[in-house]
């Protein structure tokens, strides 16, 4: 039987728009910059050191790296001038792709961790998705004071091209919302969907240039480095933060419209599905 118009009025109508990827964000900042607070300051509740947690993964991994992939192993990176040059190169894109794991690994558990807030229809669950991204930008600011603090003490101040960064990481800013949205909807309906991208992430982090420079892979595999998303911000973020140049014009427009393509994308596969959301809770 065909639903009456008045139960179709009564349904909710979730805005699915492109405008919304950003507008979402604008109208609901004050919510969404309680969300981040509240799970920045959750997370190191009670510790010892607080945030400075933050801080030891992203060091321990630099050290260690650090000393298999150039002393051990040595990695295939023509520019770097020493392993202090080697460490600082290293950073960028360990940080880079850091913030983009967060996102998408916990994406997965965002509505399954929060039933409460899914079932008060005056919430805007699309919200979550922001507060991830957040929490993420947080940790990458974090991260990045200490890798200035370590190129001010070895190299001195780096090129003002530094200032491109906010932009060359706004691709993959706009990849991790869109997954975070898309995945955080996958998660209700398929349980094993945290396991399987947390065993992607994992491949992704050796399939980045992150070890080493994208022009060391060999021509037959570069189609990979292409796909990857993670390419472009950590290639131009190094180049704007050791070459002293900016970010290719060109470029850059594609993978910011193939960004935005992917955030619209993952918050219209969460507006349709979110409303079978309580029904699996």
């Amino acid at each position: 039987m065909a639903d009456s118009p008045s139960l179709r009025s009564t349904r909710p109508v979730y805005p699915i728009g492109p405008v919304f990827v950003f507008g979402s964000l604008w109208e609901r900042r004050e919510l969404i910059h309680g969300l981040v607070v509240r799970d920045v300051v959750g997370r190191y509740r009670g510790s010892l050191f607080g945030v400075f947690w933050s801080l030891v993964q992203p060091l321990m991994m630099l050290a260690i790296y650090t000393l298999v992939f150039s002393q051990i192993l040595p990695s295939r990176w023509s520019s770097a001038g020493g392993t202090a040059q080697f460490a600082l190169q290293f950073f960028v894109g360990l940080v880079v792709f850091n913030f983009f794991a967060e996102c998408v690994n916990r994406s997965p558990g965002l509505v399954l961790g929060n039933p409460n807030f899914v079932k008060k229809v005056v919430f805007p669950v699309d919200a979550l998705a922001w507060m991830a991204v957040g929490s993420a930008l947080f940790h990458l600011a974090v991260s990045f004071g200490a890798w200035l603090a370590f190129h001010l003490a070895l190299r001195g101040m780096p090129p003002w091209t530094a200032l491109w960064l906010p932009l060359v990481l706004l691709p993959i800013l706009l990849w991790s919302l869109g997954l975070s949205w898309a995945l955080a909807s996958l998660g209700v309906f398929v349980r094993d969907a945290a396991q399987a991208v947390g065993l992607v992430t994992t491949g992704l982090l050796f399939l980045s240039p992150v070890f080493y420079e994208a022009a060391s892979v060999p021509p037959r595999w570069q189609w990979l480095l292409v796909l990857n998303p993670l390419t472009f911000p950590i290639e131009q973020a190094r180049r704007a933060l050791f070459d002293g140049q900016g970010p290719d014009p060109g470029a850059l427009a594609v993978h910011l419209g193939a960004g935005f393509c992917a955030a619209w994308l993952g918050l219209l596969w969460f507006q349709r599905t979110r409303g079978g959301f309580a029904d699996v809770l």
